[in-house]
Formats: C-alpha cells, sequence, structure tokens
C-alpha cells in the first residue's frame, strides 16, 4: 500500500531505558511500513541532555511551539544514584517539569479502557481524567541543606526595590533542609482557562481541589483564580451545557473519587497531578495503559505516556533477556501526536489510521493477547502472555 504522506513534521523527543527500546520497535512495526514519518528528532537520552548542557530539552520544546506538535517518550529525571551510573556533570531538573515550563500548558492524563479489565475500585464505570496544572512548585523549585545554627528567611524584593524578610525556620541547635517553591497569576489563569475549556469540549462535570485550609495563601490564590475566572467567563456556559463545576479540598476529592463512577476530569496542582494521575492509571489497570497530553495556551500539544522509563525490564534487556513489556501508552501518545497533526494539517489519512492502530491494539488486547501486566488483571479466558515485540507484531496483524 501506498504511505501515507504528511504535510507537517512532528516533533519526535526520544528518551531512556527500556521505553526507548519500544520507541524504536513501535516505530519500524506499527508506523513506518504505513506512514511516510516526517519528524524533527530530538535525542532527550539523559545522556545526551548531559552532552548537551540540558539545551536539547530547551530546544524541544521550541521546536513544539513553532510546529504545534510533539510526542515524547519516557525520559529520566536523575536523582543522586543516576548521576554516578552515568557520570553526570550535574542533576539535571526534569525534562518535563522543563518543557512544561516553557509550554506554560496543562497536562490533561486518562485511562485507556479495555475489555476484560476491571477497575480495582468496583465502581469506577468511566475513565477519570486528571488535569495536571504543568507549571512552578516543586518542579521549579530551589532548595538546599540548612546547617545546624542557621536561620532561613523569605526575602521578597518589590519593584522599588523594598524588602521583606518572612521567617521560615531557626535551626539552631539541628540541621535540615529548606525549599523555595513559586508560581504565576498567569500561569494560574491560564490553567483554570485550559480546565474550563477542556471540560466543555469533552462535556465533563470539573472538580479542583487544594489544601487551602492549611496553605492559606499559596493553595488559596489558585482556588480564588479559578472562582473568579468561572464567574466572569465559564459559568453561564456551563449551566447551557448542564455541567458542574466545584471546588473541594485535595483530601475530600481523594474520598468522593474513590466513591464516585467516574466521568469527570480532577483539576489538580503539579504534584498532586503527578501522584494522583498515577494512582488513577494503577487503579484503572495499569500505569502503561494511561494518555497524557500537555495542552499549552498557544495552542501546542505535546503526547507522551504517563508513565516512567520501565527501568527494570531495561536491564533485563541488557542482560538479553525477552521481556514483556507493556507498550499501550506509548503507542497512544504516538496515536494522539499523528491524529493531531492530521486535524490541524486537514490529513484525514493520517487520523484514520491513528484510529485504525488504537482499535488494533485494543482489539489485541481484547482478543486475549497481552503483556504480562495486563494478564496478571485481565479476566479474558485463554489469555496468551507475548514478549514486548511480539505483542506489537500481533497489533501489527490486526491493523485494517
Amino acid at each position: 500500500m501506498e504511505k501515507i504522506k504528511m504535510n507537517t513534521p512532528l516533533v519526535e523527543m526520544d528518551g531512556d531505558e527500556m521505553t526507548r527500546i519500544l520507541w524504536q520497535w513501535i516505530k519500524d512495526i506499527l508506523l513506518t511500513p504505513y506512514i511516510d514519518l516526517k519528524t524533527e528528532y530530538y535525542d532527550l537520552g539523559l545522556k545526551h541532555r548531559d552532552d548537551t548542557n540540558d539545551k536539547v530539552t530547551f530546544d524541544s520544546a521550541e521546536a513544539t511551539k513553532k510546529y504545534g506538535v510533539a510526542v515524547k517518550c519516557a525520559t529520566i529525571t536523575p536523582n543522586a544514584e543516576r548521576v554516578t551510573e552515568y557520570n553526570l556533570k550535574e542533576m539535571w531538573k526534569s525534562p518535563n517539569g522543563t518543557i512544561r515550563a516553557i509550554l506554560d500548558g496543562t497536562v490533561f492524563r486518562a485511562p485507556i479502557i479495555v475489555k476484560g479489565i476491571t477497575p480495582y475500585v468496583p465502581n469506577w464505570k468511566k475513565p477519570i481524567t486528571i488535569a495536571r496544572h504543568a507549571y512552578g512548585d516543586m518542579y521549579r523549585n530551589t532548595e538546599s541543606l540548612i546547617g545546624a545554627g542557621s536561620k532561613a528567611e523569605l526575602l521578597i524584593t518589590d519593584k522599588a526595590g523594598n524588602e521583606t524578610r518572612l521567617p521560615v525556620n531557626d535551626f539552631e541547635n539541628t540541621g535540615g533542609i529548606v525549599q523555595g517553591i513559586h508560581n504565576t497569576d498567569e500561569s494560574i489563569a491560564g490553567f483554570a482557562k485550559a480546565c474550563f475549556i477542556y471540560a466543555l469540549d469533552s462535556k465533563q462535570d470539573l472538580w479542583f481541589a487544594t489544601k487551602d485550609t492549611i496553605s492559606k495563601t499559596y493553595d488559596r490564590r489558585f482556588r480564588d483564580i479559578f472562582e473568579e475566572i468561572y464567574q466572569k467567563e465559564y459559568k453561564a456556559k456551563f449551566d447551557e451545557a448542564g455541567l458542574w463545576y466545584f471546588y473541594t479540598l485535595i483530601d475530600d476529592a481523594v474520598a468522593r473519587v474513590v466513591r464516585s463512577e467516574g466521568g469527570y476530569i480532577w483539576a489538580c496542582k503539579n504534584y498532586d497531578g503527578d501522584v494522583m494521575s498515577d494512582m488513577v492509571a494503577s487503579a484503572f489497570g495499569s500505569l502503561a495503559m494511561m494518555t497524557s497530553v500537555l495542552v499549552s495556551p498557544s495552542g501546542a500539544y505535546e503526547y507522551e505516556a504517563a508513565h516512567g522509563t520501565v527501568q527494570a525490564h531495561y536491564y533485563k534487556h541488557l542482560d538479553g533477556q525477552k521481556t514483556s513489556t507493556n507498550s499501550v501508552a506509548t503507542i497512544f501518545a504516538w496515536t494522539g501526536a499523528l491524529r493531531k497533526r492530521g486535524e490541524l494539517d486537514g490529513n484525514a489519512a493520517l487520523c484514520a489510521f491513528a484510529d485504525k492502530l488504537e482499535r488494533a491494539t485494543l482489539q489485541t488486547i481484547e482478543e486475549g493477547v497481552m503483556t504480562g501486566d495486563l494478564a496478571a488483571l485481565s479476566t479474558i479466558p485463554n489469555k496468551k502472555v507475548v514478549y514486548a515485540e511480539d505483542f506489537l507484531l500481533e497489533i501489527n496483524k490486526r491493523i485494517s
């Protein structure tokens, strides 16, 4: 068959460890035989980030602004152990955090529903979409060890040069740690608008949760900006659409979510969204069964899997062992990006192929052929567990 042409390239961000291996297999088996794949490639593997002093991460984000659509492989955010393992120059920040800060977007994550896999929460019947604020907080923090006898203060210098000092803690008799985080009204407002627009587009209720009873200034600012924008710009639209927006405390939201049947958007601050999206994904079946898309105010989209680099499987792969690694979320990152590229370019064939590939992926699982993590969850009889590459080959048989 003639390959599908692409008018505009995708920004392709390669990654690390086992997901990097899956990335190439997906391209070779499921994409390039059918698409004349056009990408602007950036290697975000940890070693190359180190070689470029992380410039490649910034370049990939700027390219996403230029071309409008990106697809990203999972990447390592190094800790002290990774610095030693990879002999890094320094402990580079999260590439996802850097990209999100540059694009100033909102991350929407939702589970991939497949027949035969029942959520761990029995009353969950519909997907729960996590809207994660994609800027600031601990992902753009400044932190330090503090020696005994030191004193930590928050220093604020206004436009006129006037200083305000707020005490953090007096480490009189013991050492400790200190962390400074921030956010901006502009970014919070962009987050709120993205959530309201996405809720209207997807016809889902919107929940927003922080902890403003404890964080009476920082978290309260989020709550107030959401409420102001909702009342001024979106309440009438929500009323007309029969949708509901409400604010609650994060701990109350967790209790409500567990008792609900799903089918709504749960908006969270950066860290809360990071944690809760993994919880929702795991409770629906698997961390490898969750989509993730970053949407920027400028209209750029960056698709990725919501999980990490599958380190344990990568070490087995290096030892020559085959692994049954789940690639579904990475496949759906590609299909999401290809579909959006097709929509923006008016390329119906590219959109149709993305739909076909997703159907083939779900059909493979529903017909009983799956990776080990899904087999442990699936109620389908006579399951066949296959290795990662064989799973992709099985999907390829069903593309039509």
